[in-house]
């Protein structure tokens, strides 16, 4: 297996021996998606791994990573010999990025073996519904449409009758919180690796000319208002898929570079000219003006993508970072990011499967107390109030310990986009269109000049 792998590496993935196969930075990425992908998956069970996966994870891992226990830069340092004298020679020190996020990934790799190793003899357990009948087990059987129940083989949640008690309840929430700290410094370490990877030429070939045309008019007309809110303009975007989210953050993104990497052509400077001061001056106070508009666009761009992020955390990565990581050349930031972007999809699959138990326990919970509520005669024509909870904008349940500010994760598409289910989504307004309520919003006149208003008196005013 140690031979097949080096090979393959070597390789670059090209068993034909040809040369057409990927760079090692790729090669290495690859692999580290490969092998999470086959021990882990997509997650659906909270269980302890098995010894063989655990095992191989840590074997395989090790092979991958001690690539970068080679990778070192030279520093300039002073020697001394036995007469006194002085050199001056380069000695070999770590790569400050690997020497300072590697261990910290390892420790975050160690953390959510741990919490997996946690799901021993718990109370709740997990159904096959192709395989076995619903309510033979004394639990209570909800038909739940949880977003990966659309395939219905897939392993459905159980709890007992009477729900979780209150100590597995708290466990639950302090794991969750501390996958949600994990999860959190893996998306910090890989956006730090992906922000310092190079740009590649095609993506910027790729770029449109101006931030409007990526954009969109629309768009751009609401992005470069006194009154701009990403917040609010996300609401009133509609939003209805990842899909969408997507598109508009790779505009945002586009229009973000476009924007900051524009340049001013300068004046060519005449010495024929009469006055060719007062003609600089004026060209340097419109350069100055115009840099400092596209850096207060720009940046407008940039709080709009991190709002895209965070209200869809599950958002797949960007064209941008799909294009760094496919042409990136530095096997060091590869091992970095594709190591920190695994645990991020695994820690982000473990919140989403906690959720999936928090729903189904508050769902048999609140179902019993509904049971115990004293039926009203019609006679008394009395309404009782029942408490009860009430889906978010197609989310199954929203509880109390939601995170709004989970970042989420910039996800490869092996990573599997599933959102959490507790995961909060804010109401589109119905009724209204995007460009009215952004029209009122920024208090923009949209009336004809021709139309006439009628007051509460009465009166016909232009």
């Amino acid at each position: 297996m140690m031979k097949e792998r080096f090979a393959k590496l070597l390789l670059g993935e090209d068993m034909s021996g040809c040369g057409k196969g990927v760079c090692s930075a790729m090669a290495i990425s690859n692999a580290i998606t490969n092998l999470c992908a086959t021990l882990f998956g997509q997650l659906w069970r909270l269980e302890p791994l098995s010894d063989e996966k655990k095992s191989m994870w840590r074997r395989e891992m090790d092979w991958l990573v001690c690539v970068s226990d080679h990778i070192v830069e030279f520093k300039p340092s002073w020697q001394t010999f036995h007469d006194g004298s002085k050199l001056e020679v380069m000695s070999c020190r770590p790569r400050p990025d690997l020497y300072i996020n590697l261990p910290a990934l390892r420790k975050l790799d160690n953390m959510l073996i741990e919490v997996l190793d946690s799901f021993k003899d718990s109370e709740f357990w997990y159904v096959d519904k192709g395989i076995l009948a619903p309510e033979t087990d004394g639990s209570v059987s909800f038909h739940r449409n949880i977003q990966h129940q659309e395939k219905w083989w897939l392993p459905s949640p159980r709890v007992p009758p009477s729900g979780l008690s209150e100590k597995t309840r708290r466990q639950l929430v302090h794991k969750r919180e501390c996958t949600n700290q994990i999860l959190k410094a893996a998306t910090a370490i890989n956006s730090n690796a992906l922000a310092e990877m190079e740009i590649p030429e095609s993506y910027i070939e790729s770029l449109p000319k101006n931030g409007r045309t990526s954009l969109g008019e629309a768009t751009y007309r609401y992005i470069t208002s006194d009154k701009f809110s990403p917040y609010f303009l996300l609401d009133c975007l509609n939003l209805s898929s990842e899909h969408q989210a997507l598109e508009l953050a790779n505009r945002a993104e586009a229009a973000s570079y476009v924007w900051r990497r524009r340049s001013v052509p300068r004046t060519p400077y005449n010495p024929m000219r009469a006055n060719p001061r007062p003609s600089w001056g004026m060209v340097k106070e419109i350069m100055m003006v115009d840099g400092d508009k596209r850096e207060l666009l720009a940046s407008r761009a940039d709080s709009l993508l991190i709002c895209l992020k965070q209200r869809f955390p599950g958002l797949t990565q960007t064209t941008l970072d799909m294009s760094k990581i496919q042409f990136n050349k530095d096997i060091g930031k590869s091992i970095l990011e594709a190591y920190s972007r695994v645990l991020e999809s695994l820690a982000f699959n473990i919140i989403a499967r906690i959720d999936d138990l928090f729903y189904v326990d508050d769902l048999i919970k609140n179902t019993i107390q509904l049971s115990h509520v004293p039926e009203v005669s019609i006679a008394s024509q009395k309404k009782v109030s029942i408490a009860f909870p009430v889906p978010v904008s197609g989310t199954p349940y929203k509880t109390l310990h939601t995170n709004k500010s989970l970042s989420p994760p910039l996800l490869s598409p092996a990573r599997g986009g599933e959102r959490s289910p507790f995961i909060n989504k804010k109401i589109h307004g119905r009724g209204f269109g995007v460009k009215k309520v952004l029209t009122d919003y920024l208090g923009v006149d949209s009336r004809d000049k021709g139309t006439t208003v009628v007051s509460s008196t009465g009166k016909q005013k232009p």
